[in-house]
């Protein structure tokens, strides 16, 4: 070591505004730019956002209801906030949809932030903040956080809470080292798991608290816990958390309920959404069963996916990272380097405890949440709130590959990480952007024009064991259904190409931050590429088209009915201008409204085909929308005329009236 000591100081965590720019233009462009088009899709998109509508009509914010019947499976944050925008600006789909946009903004802000804390000794000089730079974009751009805000579902809200509430922990940790109070970070942990809980229930507790439990577990430091002011944190989390649980359990209690169909004799709100939503749940012994299950090898396969393109630099920081908690501390040979002169023993020391700080955070956040729902109930996007960590994982390897100096990348990162990010992109992303690039290519030349007057749906193969899948419908696509998606695949294999072979060339000549912006850039076009697909496709996967068409001709006295279950038409609640109830539902007494439905004040929206029939040759007009007309024709044909109003994506709207 130099006989001339040097304090290795920690820099401070420091925002640029050209990093805030750059992480903002990815989002304006796919989020914002995607809040206008398609319209709602039936299922969990328009069934939330509905029950927020009807939270506005009703001026009930504790109860949610769907065509004015009960729905307790979530709780009501996203409710409140979809309801709030679309107080301030209308009711208008794209009203509904900005809270979650402005979640992913503060989301690729909470995971910069993150990454400045943990990683910003390892960036250039020049870039203190490269590491939450890129963490940020690959939050932005990998597939799984796109894919999955283009419908209203809570997941990357989650995400956004367990990264607030890990770097709250760490800051109060920090203040125990300074002998500071942990009073202010506490209840910041506190109100941020209020509202993980007021998002999607009792998880919203299990993550932040196993990770404080087991982070200081395997520490050997749970003695610390005495500090973290847990009766104050506490009670400021019952303060914002319990009292919409206290009043749903108030205003909903048991009821009696009907014999034979595997309810207890009483159950109300509390049964239903404290047991049956979260511990029956996870045992797969939820009544309805109405969701897939996700084998475990596909779950964890559709990690990797979900963060392409970005996955291609994850293996060597995952090796870093379990390296940095088994490496020793001064003494070893880690310290012997001349690359180190200039710095002392307790400078070394400090780094290092810093770097193990960060390995343990980022393996043991993913971990908790991979592992609980491996031995759980799974969907396929269950992974979104384990992806920033990994994805800050993803940023402190690329930035330590753009780092300057041999000290300061061998003091922080013990991997090759510029060789590691070179072969990431060599051996990954080469390849398969070469083959996406070629297949892509491919079907866009040889796929053939539609004919004139074709639609997509005609052309679509069906698969109804995968719709309980959230993209169980992209197995419908067909060779000759592509001659739809021409644009979008010819810009998916350029974006292909660009970040396998070109972002890997001006990688190899050395310019990283270059390279990596290309990845970015490459990725977003194929992004806005999934998105005109997900457009041109939405006739089948929604039914604004076909509600907007019942609307301009719907009188008073007419009636809307869905051939089914409500999620097979559930956007035409939304896009009436009707009050709820205003959907009757045939042979659909089953899954979401199921439940509530058995409340005396419910209304009467069910019907089976006996009372179709009567209602059919009766005097009010009939708007069926059904996945069937032929049948249905053949079946309501003794009982009055009928009449083709509207086709779309594979459904009918067939009236009893002209």
């Amino acid at each position: 070591m130099n006989s001339t000591p040097s304090t290795y100081q920690r820099p401070a965590p420091r925002w640029r505004l050209s990093s805030l720019l750059l992480i903002s233009l990815p989002w304006l462009v796919l989020q914002i730019g995607g809040l206008f088009s398609p319209g709602l899709l039936d299922d969990v998109d328009s069934v939330y956002i509905q029950i927020a509508r009807e939270m506005l009509q009703r001026h009930d914010y504790v109860t949610p209801t769907i065509d004015g019947i009960r729905f307790f499976d979530k709780p009501p944050l996203m409710y409140w906030m979809a309801a709030g925008s679309m107080h301030l600006f209308g009711i208008h789909d794209w009203a509904a949809r900005l809270p979650l946009a402005l979640g992913v903004l503060a989301l690729l802000f909470a995971v910069y932030a993150l990454g400045n804390r943990l990683f910003a000794a390892i960036s250039p000089t020049a870039a203190p903040d490269r590491a939450g730079l890129y963490a940020a974009l690959a939050t932005a751009t990998a597939i799984g956080p796109y894919l999955y805000t283009r419908f209203y579902i809570p997941d990357i809200l989650i995400a956004l809470w367990m990264t607030l509430s890990i770097h709250l922990f760490l800051i109060a940790l920090d203040h125990i080292r300074d002998g500071r109070s942990t009073l202010m970070p506490m209840l910041g942990f506190a109100a941020v798991m209020a509202l993980d809980v007021l998002t999607k229930g009792l998880i919203g507790v299990v993550f932040p608290v196993g990770f404080v439990l087991l982070y200081f577990a395997i520490t050997r430091s749970l003695r610390l816990l005495t500090q973290l002011n847990i009766l104050a944190s506490t009670a400021f989390f019952l303060l914002i958390a319990a009292p919409w649980h206290i009043l749903a359990a108030l205003r909903n209690p048991p009821i009696a309920m009907p014999a034979g169909v595997g309810l207890p004799a009483h159950a109300g709100w509390a049964w239903f959404y404290l047991y049956n939503e979260h511990v029956a749940r996870f045992l797969g012994k939820r009544i309805p069963h109405d969701y897939g299950q996700v084998p475990i090898p596909l779950f964890w396969l559709l990690l990797l996916i979900w963060l392409f393109p970005w996955v291609a630099f994850l293996f060597g920081a995952l090796v870093d990272a379990v390296r940095e908690l088994r490496i020793s501390r001064p003494g070893s040979r880690r310290f012997d380097s001349d690359v180190f002169a200039g710095f002392d023993t307790i400078s070394l020391i400090e780094a290092s405890d810093r770097r193990r700080e960060a390995a343990l955070s980022l393996l043991l956040w993913p971990g908790i949440i991979l592992g609980f729902f491996t031995l759980s109930s799974r969907q396929e996007y269950y992974h979104l709130p384990a992806l920033p960590a990994l994805a800050l994982l993803v940023g402190a390897i690329l930035a330590a590959a753009d780092a300057r100096t041999p000290a300061d990348a061998a003091l922080h990162l013990r991997v090759n990480a510029p060789l590691h990010a070179l072969r990431g992109s060599l051996y990954f992303l080469v390849p398969l952007g070469t083959l996406l690039f070629l297949l892509c290519g491919y079907f866009a030349i040889t796929a053939p024009a539609p004919q004139p007057g074709a639609t997509l749906s005609t052309l679509l193969s069906s698969n109804p064991a995968l719709y309980n899948l959230s993209l169980g419908h992209v197995f419908d696509l067909t060779g000759a259904a592509m001659g739809f998606f021409r644009g979008p695949l010819i810009t998916v294999a350029l974006g292909m190409l660009t970040l396998g072979p070109i972002a890997y060339l001006v990688r190899r000549r050395g310019h990283t931050f270059v390279a990596n912006l290309l990845i970015t850039a490459a990725m977003s076009a194929v992004l806005l590429a999934a998105h005109e697909g997900l457009a041109r496709f939405y006739p089948t996967l929604g039914s604004k088209d076909l509600a907007l068409a019942i609307d301009a001709q719907r009188k008073p006295g007419d009636l809307v009915l869905i051939d089914g279950e409500l999620t097979s038409g559930s956007t035409l609640l939304f896009y009436s201008n009707t009050p709820a109830p205003n959907t009757i539902l045939v042979n659909g007494h089953i899954n979401g409204p199921w439940f509530g439905s058995f409340w005396p004040d419910s209304p009467q929206i069910f019907a089976d085909d006996t009372q179709l029939h009567q209602l059919w040759q009766g005097s009010h007009r009939i708007f069926l929308l059904t996945y069937h007309p032929t049948e249905r024709t053949h079946d309501l044909a003794p009982f009055g005329p009928i009449h083709d109003f509207a086709d779309s994506g594979g459904k009918t709207i067939l009236t009893n009236q002209p």
